[in-house]
């Protein structure tokens, strides 16, 4: 069996996470340092979740690079690195972490519910969104593009759908799939909506879809992981600053992020987080985005 280039990323990954689990240091994974005796205000988020030495993070488990579900059932990627460091100055280990499976459709939904603490997951800051959950970033500015079938010429940007012939598909409640609606002709016939990218890409391989649309990094880590079926075409139409989603209002939690942010930047964390993730396939190491403290 032919092991491509991102399953041995993977499995790296997974070997890495066994290796730190075992190893009893204050690393986590990523290699960031775990704080000890730190101390947080009463009554603050950040103090319980310390005090808990847990923390529930919601991710995504299908997205290659980013969020993708190990062999060893837990997802590696930068959206779990950003994470981890997260974990870190919390005070807590990457092995007290909950990761929690949260696709676009649900995010909003299982913070305000409770169900995790923090959303990292290729997650586009909009106004829309913030009337729910409030965000901290962004930590990464993406942009929309296009993938399609290698051997197919008759797409080259998101202009290919104009005219009502070609169906894309996208993920339901995410951001790409309300932006590609410009583009097409009839959006109940063209667009296809599933829960998840990986069934898109499923669709695409079996001629379903003509196309699949979402963030570069993430369709980037499709065709890495598929070289003989996928391509990227066209440039990218919009700019997709992720953030991590917290509950509305607490805005000490949301400094405490947006602080440990810019710490990650300035330290060099942050670009071995990349480096060890999206790096693998994308050589350019952006540059931290500056925060929004709004």
């Amino acid at each position: 069996m032919r092991l491509t280039r991102f399953a041995a990323l993977a499995a790296s990954a997974v070997f890495v996470l066994g290796a730190a689990a075992c190893g009893g240091d204050s690393k986590s994974d990523g290699g960031s340092d775990v704080k000890k005796d730190v101390n947080f205000a009463a009554g603050t988020t950040m103090e319980k979740l310390n005090k808990d030495q847990k923390i529930r993070i919601g991710t995504k488990f299908d997205q290659p690079l980013f969020g993708l579900k190990g062999l060893d059932g837990k997802p590696a990627g930068f959206d779990v690195e950003i994470g981890k460091l997260i974990a870190g100055e919390l005070g807590i280990p990457a092995d007290k972490i909950e990761w929690v499976e949260s696709p676009s459709k649900v995010r909003e939904e299982y913070i305000e519910q409770g169900k995790v603490d923090i959303v990292v997951a290729t997650y586009t800051i909009s106004d829309t969104r913030k009337q729910r959950v409030d965000f901290a970033g962004p930590y990464y500015v993406a942009g929309q593009q296009i993938l399609t079938r290698k051997d197919d010429n008759s797409i080259t940007g998101p202009d290919s759908f104009k005219d009502g012939t070609k169906k894309v598909c996208s993920v339901t409640g995410s951001t790409p799939g309300k932006n590609i609606e410009q583009y097409l002709k009839d959006k109940t016939t063209q667009l296809v909506l599933f829960d998840t990218y990986s069934k898109c890409a499923d669709a695409v391989k079996n001629k379903q879809v003509d196309a699949l649309t979402t963030d570069n990094v993430i369709l980037s880590g499709f065709v890495s992981d598929n070289p003989n079926d996928f391509k990227l075409v066209g440039e990218k139409f919009t700019k997709e600053p992720y953030g991590i989603g917290l509950k509305k209002g607490d805005t000490e939690f949301r400094n405490f992020i947006n602080d440990t942010l810019e710490k990650i930047a300035k330290d060099g964390r942050y670009e071995k987080a990349w480096k060890d993730t999206v790096g693998k396939v994308d050589k350019n190491t952006p540059a931290a985005p500056a925060v929004d403290r709004y």
